[in-house]
């Protein structure tokens, strides 16, 4: 089932990206032609680039679920299956363990406990905390930065299920008995 989930989250993720980058060249080509008339509209280059921002995270999330990334396999090619499936395993852990100090880190980025204590008084979390990310806005868009950035607690929450959903299938995998190759002795 978390399988599942995973690779339907990561589906969503790719069709999201996909729509974004759509969107940012339409964002673009527009900005052009405004510009081209004398009249740029400079809010537009401002969404195109948070539009470019949450298609990478988005897209880098579904690769990351179907190990499509750059990796380097020149150790790995030497090996016997059952050390890249060892290789498997940790890098798979190390995903994880990278979502989940992202998480932690988003955790204490945002402060959503500390914005509760608060009273979701603006004012009252920055005297508190020293935190500003819920005052800054963007520079064109004239909406607050952190509903932008939110994109980067989404990545961390989403890798994390992806990165426990991959290391369970190689943690199954390096379990299973391994048939023997033509190589190997029997």
């Amino acid at each position: 089932m978390l399988q599942r989930f995973s690779s339907g989250l990561a589906r969503c993720e790719e069709i999201t990206a996909a729509a974004l980058a759509a969107a940012v060249t339409c964002l673009i080509l527009t900005n052009i032609a405004f510009r081209a008339m004398g009249s740029p509209l400079y809010w537009i280059s401002e969404l195109a680039i948070y539009a470019m921002i949450w298609m990478t995270f988005l897209i880098a999330g579904a690769v990351l679920k179907r190990r499509q990334g750059i990796a380097v396999t020149l150790l790995s090619e030497f090996l016997p299956p059952k050390g890249r499936q060892l290789i498997g395993v940790w890098v798979d852990t190390m995903v994880l363990v990278f979502a989940l100090l992202l998480v932690w880190l988003c955790w204490r980025w945002y402060q959503p406990l500390a914005l509760v204590q608060a009273g979701f008084d603006i004012r009252v979390f920055q005297g508190q905390t020293f935190n500003f990310i819920y005052a800054e806005n963007t520079s064109t868009l004239g909406v607050k930065k952190f509903w932008a950035w939110l994109i980067v607690p989404w990545f961390a929450l989403s890798l994390s299920l992806h990165g426990v959903a991959n290391l369970l299938q190689s943690l199954n995998q390096w379990r299973a008995p391994t048939a023997p190759t033509a190589n190997s002795p029997r």
